[in-house]
């Protein structure tokens, strides 16, 4: 038995009866559904046309389906987890560096604001955006990277596909079901936010769409691509930000890079010098407005073009909808080399990095040959044979912090990322 065999979602009854009463088919929401009162795009994903649950379920009396499935997720013990998970700095390094938390939080601020603009739905753009960094391991990319190697012959290691993993199996809240049983449109935007699944396509995706396909082939609706270029927005921002306050580069050096090297002058022109914390403010709120002014201004030309008269009809237009222009693409495609170079490429950034790749990769060696070390549910989990792919569920959902104590405590060494 291989380590994927974890990564399937068992197969599931096709309808289940809740209680006394009538059986009720999966896929379709139960009453009550709470509809928006503002009045939607036509392209925009619609309430009552949701593909509904995979485990039929009473609606809430007070919450759109995606309201709810976003209350689900800021519940989660996931999302908790997110405030001590690198973002780029490791979390201890400073109270005001962002930790992925705090860049969910970001990017679904954006999403809901771009979705009210376009008339699209909040609650779902919102709700996207809040999911889809739930499935990183401890230590950010690093952390990712460390694990895809350790894991390569059962499959790899794959953040979005664990995020599915993750809201359809590993969270335990409900008496009735494993996962959180969120709506169809939002497992949709967790696992295609940026783009159609290539093949080959991960375990964790490839077992729930056998179960529940979720159309891998194709762009997903317009809430979760306007999530997807909020992250890019979001990051880039924020990082130059935290580049600067930690003094990675300097705003001499800033002025020459691509795109924000103008508004970085046009601030210094305008203002003279400033405090740090003034200058970033100005230079991020400029440079954000022009993504955002873009990024309008090419998804309503696109879908003027288009003409799509419902979500379906944005799924199958073979192209993203949500789209920066080509000039604004170029421009942020060449900031985010200028922040692969100076930041993500730092020393200070890189050395603790590969020290949280040693980390990462011990702790798996380690529980792989002792999943007695790891915690008795998790140990009982390995009994069925796939002791590889419960490890890698274990580690993936660490926080920072966490995985060094785990460390410490097995190899009796304690490790400063």
């Amino acid at each position: 038995m291989d380590g994927n065999t974890l990564y399937v979602v068992p197969a599931m009854a096709s309808e289940k009866v809740l209680g006394p009463g009538p059986v009720f088919p999966a896929g379709r929401l139960l009453g009550p559904v709470v509809v928006p009162p503002a009045p939607l795009a036509p392209y925009a994903t619609k309430v009552p046309a949701s593909r509904g649950r995979f485990h039929p379920e009473p609606e809430s009396a007070t919450r759109t389906c995606y309201s709810r499935d976003r209350d689900r997720i800021i519940h989660s013990s996931a999302f908790r987890r997110l405030k001590h998970k690198t973002q780029v700095f490791v979390q201890h390094e400073g109270d005001y560096y962002r930790t992925r938390l705090t860049h969910s939080l970001e990017v679904a601020q954006l999403a809901r604001s771009l979705a009210r603009v376009l008339a699209l739905d909040e609650d779902l753009a919102e709700t996207v955006a809040l999911a889809h960094d739930l499935g990183h391991t401890p230590f950010g990319h690093a952390g990712e990277t460390a694990l895809a190697a350790a894991t390569a012959d059962i499959g790899g290691f794959d953040h979005n596909a664990h995020a599915l993993r993750l809201v359809t199996k590993l969270e335990h809240r409900y008496a009735d079901f494993d996962g959180l049983n969120l709506t169809w449109e939002t497992l949709e935007g967790i696992v295609k936010h940026n783009g159609p699944v290539r093949p080959p396509v991960p375990g964790p995706i490839a077992g729930f769409d056998a179960q529940w396909p979720l159309e891998t082939a194709s762009w997903p609706g317009l809430e979760a691509q306007v999530a997807a270029l909020s992250d890019d927005i979001a990051y880039v921002s924020h990082d130059m930000d935290d580049g600067l306050r930690a003094g990675l580069f300097t705003i001499a050096e800033l002025d020459a890079a691509p795109l924000a090297g103008p508004h970085a002058r046009a601030v210094t022109a305008r203002y003279g010098e400033l405090e740090l914390s003034r200058f970033i403010g100005e230079m991020i709120r400029t440079l954000m407005s022009a993504l955002l002014d873009d990024l309008l201004r090419e998804t309503r030309a696109r879908l003027c073009e288009a003409r799509p008269d419902s979500a379906a009809a944005v799924r199958g237009q073979g192209r993203a909808m949500a789209a920066f222009s080509p000039a604004m693409q170029a421009g942020l495609d060449g900031l985010k080399a200028f922040l692969f170079t100076r930041m993500y490429r730092h020393p200070r950034v890189t050395d603790s990095m590969e020290q949280a790749k040693r980390v990462v990769a011990g702790l798996y060696e380690a529980f792989a040959a002792d999943p007695a070390l790891m915690p008795a549910d998790w140990a009982r989990a390995c009994e069925s044979g796939a002791a590889g792919g419960v490890v890698r569920d274990y580690i993936a959902g660490m926080t920072d912090n966490y995985a060094l104590a785990e460390y410490a405590r097995i190899f009796g060494a304690e490790v400063e990322v």
